[in-house]
């Protein structure tokens, strides 16, 4: 049991206060208060004045653990490319919990990852939870929150061309996006026969998986930077009804409107990447406030791959997006409660509110600020940093 007594609180929901008490019990948020809110005998105190607290950050879209070290192919372990349709394979299953990026995030006061597969693949497989604390998965995956990577563009079409398969266009990429949905839906209509007459079923553990993405138990998490794949995006997913965010959106300043009508959530990033290839040679930082402006759900993502393009920047680049343009609590939304809500944990983490996980960081300064340190880290009320 602990209290933080004195530290400008940045709640995300329910405002800032100033001066600040927060209450940690069972690891849990105990209470949340003024400086009137009393501390109970037998709380050790931790001193804060003069420092910022918030929840633990979120980065809604990495491959942390599955990646490694950048130019080292023994440790990358994220693209299955072999097949462009790989939904049966599971991010969690080349998860490495020692990969050095996963703590160096957890030293920039990011608490929850969501990892797994890259865009290598129209469809990828499934991308998963962790906390970015533990030795083994363990200790740091989340049950139950898996999602299904697709991707359109660049990546998917470039890799097959290379091998002479399709796709190798983009209207290639999405005809085998919704053969695959086409044959996850016949699956689905062929194996509730044979239960039904009691015969058996061969199964198919790729089908299975897409079935889980047409029944919504799985969001289908869309790469797409280009606008046009943006839209393409769109179409598929309401053609098939599915629960789907769209991931980077590099050029959805584009289509901000559209986006905002969809409701679908904009995991918008890296902000700070080179024009290595052509969708990437329109990265605007002001994207976040351009969409947020329309009304769209923003979320700000690093995209980690590797320690050199590691999460523990995510709050430096929200900074940056309110440098152009962003409001600062639609920034601070954007890596707390907004992330929370699409990996759907906004029950248990992404603010500062009692009953939720004492998931906590505190800053010397400003916490988008580029001058602030982390000072202290906290994950289900255990001091991790």
């Amino acid at each position: 049991m602990f209290a933080i007594v004195g530290a400008k609180i940045y709640t995300i929901t329910k405002g800032i206060i100033n001066n600040g008490v927060v209450l940690v019990k069972n690891g849990l948020i105990e209470a949340v208060g003024t400086s009137s809110l009393k501390v109970p005998a037998g709380y050790k105190i931790i001193n804060a004045k003069s420092k910022c607290l918030t929840p633990g950050l979120i980065d809604a879209h990495t491959h942390l653990g599955t990646f490694g070290e950048i130019n080292v192919p023994a440790t990358a372990d994220g693209n299955e490319m072999t097949n462009p349709v790989s939904p049966f394979v599971r991010g969690i299953d080349s998860f490495n919990p020692q990969d050095p990026a996963i703590k160096l995030s957890l030293q920039g006061g990011v608490t929850t990852a969501y990892t797994g597969p890259g865009s290598g693949n129209i469809i990828g497989g499934t991308g998963f939870v962790i906390k970015t604390h533990g030795n083994t998965v363990y200790d740091m995956v989340v049950q139950g929150k898996e999602a299904m990577k697709f991707a359109l563009g660049e990546n998917p079409k470039g890799v097959y061309k290379e091998q002479k398969k399709i796709p190798s266009t983009r209207m290639g990429n999405a005809a085998v996006m919704r053969q695959a949905l086409m044959k996850a839906e016949d699956y689905v209509i062929k194996q509730k026969q044979a239960q039904k007459e009691g015969k058996h079923f061969n199964r198919d553990l790729g089908l299975e998986q897409l079935a889980k993405v047409l029944n919504r138990e799985y969001k289908a998490r869309i790469h797409a930077h280009r606008a046009d794949d943006i839209i393409t995006a769109i179409r598929i997913a309401e053609e098939f009804n599915l629960d789907y965010s769209i991931e980077h959106c590099t050029q959805g300043y584009h289509v901000a409107d559209i986006l905002a009508d969809k409701g679908c959530f904009c995991v918008i990033g890296p902000l700070i990447i080179g024009p290595y290839k052509h969708e990437l040679w329109d990265v605007r930082m002001s994207t976040p406030a351009v969409l947020n402006k329309a009304g769209a759900k923003v979320i700000i993502t690093m995209d980690a791959v590797t320690p050199a393009s590691h999460t523990k920047y995510l709050a430096m680049n929200a900074g940056l997006a309110i440098r152009y343009g962003l409001d600062e609590e639609a920034a601070f939304k954007a890596i707390t409660i907004n992330a929370a809500e699409l990996i759907a944990m906004s029950d248990k983490i992404g603010s500062i509110e009692v009953g939720k996980e004492a998931d906590l960081v505190i800053f010397d300064g400003h916490p988008l600020s580029n001058f602030t340190n982390v000072e202290q880290v906290f994950i289900a009320g255990e001091r991790v940093v």
